[in-house]
């Protein structure tokens, strides 16, 4: 029988990996009386996706739930590096995130560094080996670990390893250090049971465990409560909701009861898996009002002959009748996916079956991806693996091709009235061009003129404005009548945030739930590469910049 450490969130019995070792870089058992007496500070740095994401906001709450406060403008006495093992290159970006900290940990007395995530959950001492100056390496089951891990390195002046096999409590039992006033993650499970050949997260982070809908909604009106007015619901594979407690159709129920929920005025989830996507999914997205026009629906490929390699147990012919039964009853809807180029054995008729079904499919715009090598994937010991240059050329074929689509479906919406959810950085060049940006209801980004003279809204205010310009990624209203804005509790509790922000340092206990200003949504975190995250609003895509040559 498993004994549980109130402290850690973890049974101890069930750790399949703790461990010392020596830190080798100067300064590594400094650490223990560094800062005595003061208060240290920390950064999460962010790959991934969106669980990833939420996942840091749990970091950073438990993080401040043992004293530590975010660094503002200072070099942070620990980083932690939430780690993403789906694609290639995430290696790299650790490993070259990790040396260039090295130089800085050399100069900076006491500061630590901290590994969690997939990638840590997948490599385990491999990180220490490539990097012994990392003080902490902790996976994907034990977050609650953390300050205890980096207490502990800094007494012994000895990294720790710490990996769990399964999951022992739920990470939303964590405190949480909410990122945004309006817009909030709510995991409803955590885990998957599909098995595609190309993918590792299964391995890393266990079978699916669902949530008890009643936890769940009382997550979603404590957000309300505090100001928030949208909320992204988070799972592997959100639409097989209940599988542990044996109900097909939990999640559409689960969205109607959100959907009660008084003041909450949006809902969006991501992301479903097609083979398990019902119609009475639909039919719940269709009548409750506060579930958004939009859907996230990862396509992979568009060969059958190729989705049955990825053990997919769906085909196209199922996929794109999933989205005309979509538009049949929400005409608005703007469809997003995920496809993957090059995955092995694919052929040119493979590859043009893909553009068929993107054609066809019209989405509003795509996260693509060029196949990468993953160990420990079936997909990795496979034949026929695709040389890199004709993954390229059909990489930019099929972007082209996207892109041209994105513009059309943009080119749609010129004219039309849409409301807009302002967002804090969602606009790189908003300052300089006097606008502010966010996300329409169907989650297309758009930036809005804001005239002379008018008000500017806070983020979480509603803007409703008339698109005049469309581009493949954004859309503009920049002329004609001055917008309408109508002002929010979300707004409100910006301002109080910002007025908390200027004062004195949050309280040790202020990451507890509590009557307090809370954030929630996407963090301003380091997301998948070094400056700041440049979307700050719940979407429903994977968290890739529109640049990323795998986008």
């Amino acid at each position: 029988m498993s004994t549980i450490n109130p402290d850690l969130h973890t049974a101890v019995d069930a750790r399949i990996g703790v461990a010392t070792h020596p830190n080798l870089i100067p300064g590594g058992i400094a650490a223990r009386t560094a800062n005595s007496g003061g208060t240290r500070t920390y950064e999460v740095r962010t790959y991934g996706c969106q669980m990833n994401v939420h996942d840091s906001e749990r970091l950073s709450g438990s993080l401040e739930a043992a004293g530590y406060v975010r660094a503002e403008g200072v070099e942070p006495d620990v980083v932690v590096i939430n780690t993403c093992a789906v694609r290639e290159n995430a290696d790299n970006k650790l490993y070259g995130n990790l040396g260039q900290l090295a130089s800085i940990k050399r100069r900076h007395e006491g500061m630590q560094i901290a590994v969690g995530g997939c990638l840590a959950q997948k490599d385990k001492n491999v990180i220490l080996q490539k990097a012994p100056w990392v003080d902490v390496v902790f996976g994907t089951h034990n977050m609650g670990s953390l300050p205890s891990l980096l207490e502990r390195a800094r007494h012994n002046g000895e990294a720790q390893l710490e990996i769990l096999e399964s999951l022992e409590t739920f990470p939303s039992t964590l405190p949480t250090r909410r990122e945004s006033t309006y817009s909030g993650w709510v995991s409803i499970s955590v885990g998957c049971n599909n098995t595609c050949t190309f993918c590792i997260v299964p391995a890393l982070r266990g079978k699916e465990k669902d949530r008890r809908p009643g936890d769940i909604l009382a997550e979603v009106q404590a957000l309300v409560d505090d100001g928030a007015i949208e909320v992204t619901l988070l799972g592997q594979n959100v639409n097989s909701y209940g599988v542990e407690f044996g109900d097909r159709q939990a999640f559409g129920k689960l969205l109607r009861a959100v959907g009660t929920i008084d003041g909450l005025e949006r809902i969006r989830f991501t992301s479903p898996h097609p083979a398990s996507f019902t119609d009475d999914v639909i039919d719940a997205m269709a009548e409750t009002p506060a579930v958004m026009p939009q859907l996230h629906m990862p396509l992979q490929s568009g060969s059958d002959r190729i989705l049955r390699a990825m053990r997919r147990s769906y085909r196209s012919e199922r996929f794109l009748g999933i989205l005309e039964r979509v538009r049949r009853r929400i005409p608005d809807a703007a469809i997003s996916t995920d496809i993957i180029v090059g995955f092995p054995g694919e052929t040119e008729a493979d590859f043009a079956e893909t553009l068929r079904v993107v054609e066809e499919a019209r989405f509003a715009s795509a996260f693509t991806f060029q196949y990468s090598v993953r160990p420990g994937t079936p997909a990795a010991t496979m034949g026929e693996q695709v040389p890199k240059a004709v993954v390229q050329e059909r990489y930019e074929r099929l972007t082209a091709l996207q892109d041209r689509i994105s513009l059309e479906e943009n080119q749609g919406q010129v004219g039309r009235d849409v409301n807009v959810l302002v967002s804090a950085g969602d606009g790189k060049k908003d300052a300089e061009n006097s606008r502010l940006s966010g996300r329409a209801e169907d989650s297309r980004l758009v930036h809005v003129a804001i005239p002379e003279g008018v008000e500017r809204p806070r983020p979480g205010d509603i803007v409703t404005a008339r698109v005049t310009y469309a581009a493949p990624w954004h859309l503009l209203a920049d002329a004609g009548a001055a917008p309408r804005v109508r002002r929010t509790r979300s707004g409100d509790a910006w301002d109080r945030a910002q007025a908390d922000s200027c004062g004195v340092p949050t309280p040790v206990n202020a990451a507890s739930s509590g009557p307090r200003p809370v954030s929630l949504g996407l963090p301003t975190l380091r997301v998948g590469r070094a400056e700041p995250a440049t979307s700050s609003s719940v979407g429903t895509a994977p968290i890739y910049h529109p640049d990323d040559d795998e986008r």
